[in-house]
């Protein structure tokens, strides 16, 4: 058994080239932030991260490829995402409109409306959402 068979996954994104990409950002450590919106998080019924919890980076075909362990959880209005944190989702955001176009570009797409069961979601400045700080704590051999 494998010390981090018992953690969590983390999933970035939907399994194909974005997650694949944001995968890769993390492993190299340029991607130290994700954010998802709480309805997200309520509709699947999981809990919020907490900091000092770890968990099992997985990439698009499931493969265990990373543990990381979360240093921060902010609970915020999208309004309220700051520079820092666009800069570092670690995707090439030079400005929080930036980040904020290409996320509800995200949240607005048919996997993230199905997700969360509805058809219709969009988000705006009230909107809650989860900013997440982690750090990579290592790197897992591909089998």
């Amino acid at each position: 058994m494998t010390a981090y068979a018992d953690l969590p996954p983390i999933e970035f994104a939907f399994p194909g080239p974005l997650r694949d990409q944001l995968v890769a950002a993390v492993l190299s450590g340029a991607k130290t932030t994700t954010t998802g919106v709480l309805a997200d998080y309520e509709a699947a019924g999981d809990p919020l991260p907490v900091a000092g919890e770890r968990m099992v980076i997985v990439d698009s075909a499931e493969r265990p490829v990373g543990v990381l362990e979360v240093t921060d959880v902010r609970v915020l209005r999208l309004a309220d995402v700051d520079l820092r944190h666009a800069l570092d989702e670690g995707e090439g955001f030079t400005s929080v409109a930036e980040w904020r176009s290409g996320h509800e570009e995200f949240w607005h797409g048919p996997q993230m409306r199905e997700a969360i069961g509805d058809p219709h979601f969009t988000v705006d400045d009230d909107t809650p959402v989860v900013a997440e700080r982690f750090r990579l704590v290592t790197r897992l051999p591909l089998p």
